[in-house]
């Protein structure tokens, strides 16, 4: 009997750089295609390898699916593997991810036991990913869950990254005991990327280092361009709306062909979504540091009899996501919340937990509810970088957003509201009802949102990034 491999490969379509043409214009398309030139000449014999510990839910998983697609499309050989851990494995992750954002998370340790429990795990990835390796490939490594595999990839030859996608501005306690975990295995590292300059830890080399923020794909199932009947379409057949949908609920997949919604979110609430009245919405992980209770305790309190105003709290459902042990807790507690909540705030909140079977079906629901929210709401308590902030921009909706993270660097003044203390629940509350009052200002600073997206945050400048740093890695 052949064992099966600890790691499993993502099949992505190629997309085609031109697709961008019409959207950046002409002299950045013309740059973007000489980078692509430069690149792969530069990598020519080599493959690009990106690492991670899952294929869906979370803003890692879809960045490489749009990335990995870009970058077939321009002639470079890229893959995408995806490692298995155990759930003793993924505690100690999220453990360290929690606490490289400066907070303790479970409160559990990172001693002994849990640094075997995470070595076991790397030394099986890197025994069946090491063979498939050549000298001069470059090897990705993205966030805590796969850094122990710098040392054996580097051995087997490549060229070795490691990205990280999280971080904290704030250096503390906790901050100090996840690096000090980490650093060891990220000692054999030939470069690092971070998202932001603030989240480098000083040990690390500064000349090795490279600072790519994220970007979305406008042509993606989660940004595409959706018709209002899509939309209403959309979200009936995912159970938002009351009725039947009044016909097919149709998108576009990743790799061209017509996708379906077919598959009904969980939806915890008091009664069909009111499509005439404002919508707030959230879309983020089950997990602490996004508040979700805090985002529907400081709606409750302020917003409703706001025109009949109405907040939706949107995740992933739990069992779907490999790599996130705390959403099943997360998402409990925001169920007893609403439960508590007196009847009248309670009619006018809904949680909804989205299936993650077919990636594309998923990113279309979270389409139509940006689409149709009135104001996008991303109140985490610390962030990396925040990809439903763009997502939500892009759409051309106003934000009300922490000044966390990389999250300052989308929300920049005329775009939408910061919250300079996202634990201040009065001023959150204060803050939507003063877009829901006056829906001019709303669109005004939402149509502002999309350009400011477009200038900095489409991929054109992300696949930029990286080109060069290629062709750095790669120099004579």
């Amino acid at each position: 009997m052949v064992k099966r491999p600890p790691f499993h490969e993502v099949d992505v379509p190629v997309v085609e750089l031109a697709r961008l043409q019409p959207l950046i214009g002409e002299d950045r398309y013309a740059a973007l295609v000489g980078e692509a030139a430069r690149t792969r000449a530069a990598l020519r014999g080599c493959t690009v390898w990106n690492v991670n510990s899952t294929a869906k839910g979370g803003g890692v998983a879809e960045m490489l699916q749009v990335l990995v697609g870009y970058i077939l499309g321009v002639g470079v050989a890229v893959r995408w593997l995806v490692i298995a851990g155990s759930p003793e494995f993924f505690s100690v992750t999220k453990r360290i991810h929690n606490r490289l954002h400066g907070v303790p998370g479970d409160g559990g340790v990172l001693d002994a036991a849990e640094a075997a429990a995470y070595q076991s795990v790397q030394t099986a990835n890197a025994r069946a990913i090491a063979p498939h390796i050549r000298p001069a490939d470059v090897v990705i490594l993205h966030d805590p869950q796969t850094a122990g595999l710098a040392a054996p990839l580097k051995a087997a030859g490549a060229v070795v990254l490691w990205r990280c996608h999280i971080g904290s501005e704030a250096q503390n306690d906790w901050t100090e005991e996840a690096w000090s975990f980490l650093r060891p295995h990220l000692a054999a590292c030939d470069g690092f990327v971070f998202t932001r300059r603030e989240f480098v830890p000083a040990w690390v080399p500064m000349d090795r280092v490279s600072i790519i923020p994220p970007s979305i794909d406008p042509f993606s199932p989660k940004n595409q361009e959706l018709s209002e009947v899509q939309r209403h379409q959309i979200l009936a057949a995912m159970g938002m709306l009351d009725g039947k949908a009044t016909g097919a609920a149709t998108f576009t997949r990743r790799d061209g062909s017509v996708g379906l919604v077919a598959r009904r979110a969980t939806v915890i609430a008091e009664g069909p979504l009111d499509a005439a009245s404002p919508l707030v919405l959230q879309v983020s992980r089950w997990d602490h540091l996004k508040d979700m209770a805090g985002v529907m305790a400081g709606f409750a309190t302020l917003v409703p009899g706001r025109g009949g105003a109405q907040l939706a709290l949107v995740g992933p459902a739990v069992d779907d996501v490999s790599d996130d042990p705390e959403g099943h807790e997360v998402l409990e507690q925001c169920i007893a919340a609403w439960s508590a909540l007196p009847a009248r705030q309670r009619r006018q909140i809904r949680l909804l937990t989205l299936p993650m079977v077919d990636a594309d079906e998923n990113a279309a629901m979270v389409n139509a509810l940006q689409r149709h929210a009135t104001v996008v709401v991303q109140k985490s308590l610390a962030e990396g970088f925040g990809l439903t902030v763009a997502e939500g921009m892009w759409k051309a909706k106003a934000v009300v957003a922490s000044a966390v993270g990389g999250i300052v660097d989308q929300v920049v003044p005329g775009t939408g509201v910061l919250l300079d203390d996202p634990r201040d629940l009065d001023a959150f509350g204060q803050a939507l009802v003063s877009l829901l009052d006056r829906p001019e200002e709303a669109l005004r600073l939402g149509a502002n949102a999309r350009r400011h997206v477009l200038e900095g945050f489409v991929g054109d400048e992300h696949l930029m990034h990286y080109g060069a740093l290629m062709e750095r890695l790669k120099a004579p």
